[in-house]
């Protein structure tokens, strides 16, 4: 008992002659080396973290595919940070907390594409986080050697991640068409040439372009995504109510206006649409059937009229 006390002691910093002088060195912590990660073998199995799906297939830039397989990590205030490019961002407290945390801030799900230019990885599908999943935006950044630069919390369980790689330094490293095979390039010129011709309205062009990207494997269909777009996707096109139904109605007036001029000056006959009376608006007549669910958003082609 009295030699289990003096270990303690001793321990404390204290001597047989007191307390360690102020002076004396310190015990230094030392945390042993560790390779935290999305189902490490070296880790008792009560200790893995568990993801909810495999990650994508790697994808887009292929300068990019030697970073799969490899890992990052950033120490920030108490909490480590691992970011595995193509696979997982985990998220592990380095604190003596019975229950610190350990988790899956997101498994790769696929890129965000603007202006022909790879912007981001997008981490989906991490641990439960309310009532949604717990998720990831990495952006790569042109830097000197492959590092894991900077991670913050915009909003709740929603994690933004600056990845630095002498990779994306080139001008033309994070450019989208290059990337893509033969048949898909043509589609896009294609699509930009019927944009050109205003055979197709932008937002008909942006529908176009997310299904080539969709093909090319770098979007993933909206079936596979998760209901509700955490970052903030565009609004979709509701007629909840009689304010918006009339906003919708004026502009599809004015597109319907413009495409038969557009028509007139190419000398396409049309046949133009047996008009409905107000009554039958309102419900006095038997209800028709519902028109196709793609008449309520994007009008897609003009050339299909």
């Amino acid at each position: 008992m009295a030699a289990g006390l003096l270990r303690v002691l001793l321990f404390l910093g204290f001597s047989a002659r007191g307390p360690a002088p102020a002076g004396a060195a310190k015990m230094k912590v030392v945390e042993e080396p560790n390779t935290f990660g999305v189902n490490n073998p070296f880790l008792p199995q009560a200790s893995r973290l568990q993801a909810k799906r495999d990650p994508s297939p790697v994808s887009g830039p292929a300068h990019l595919f030697r970073l799969s397989g490899k890992c990052f990590s950033l120490v920030e205030s108490t909490y480590k940070y691992e970011f595995c490019p193509f696979h997982n961002v985990t998220q592990h407290e380095q604190t003596f907390r019975w229950n610190a945390y350990s988790g899956v801030l997101g498994i790769w799900h696929e890129w965000e594409i603007a202006n022909n230019t790879f912007t981001g990885m997008w981490m989906r599908d991490g641990d439960a986080c309310r009532s949604r999943s717990r998720q990831s935006k990495v952006e790569l950044a042109c830097g000197k050697s492959n590092r894991l630069a900077h991670v913050s919390e915009p909003s709740t369980c929603v994690y933004a991640l600056t990845f630095e790689t002498p990779l994306v330094c080139h001008p033309h490293a994070l450019l989208v068409y290059p990337t893509l095979p033969e048949a898909l390039q043509r589609r896009w010129d294609q699509v930009e040439q019927d944009l050109a011709d205003e055979l197709i309205t932008a937002q008909g062009h942006e529908k176009l372009l997310r299904t080539l990207f969709e093909d090319a494997g770098y979007f993933k269909a909206p079936e596979e995504n998760e209901p509700t777009q955490l970052e903030g996707g565009p609004d979709s096109l509701g007629l909840e109510t009689l304010e918006n139904c009339r906003k919708a109605h004026k502009e599809l007036s004015k597109e319907i206006k413009r495409l038969k001029g557009l028509l007139t000056q190419h000398g396409i006959p049309y046949v133009r649409p047996t008009e409905t009376s107000s009554l039958e608006h309102l419900g006095h007549k038997t209800p028709r059937a519902k028109p196709p669910e793609q008449l309520r958003g994007d009008p897609g082609l003009r050339g299909s009229l």
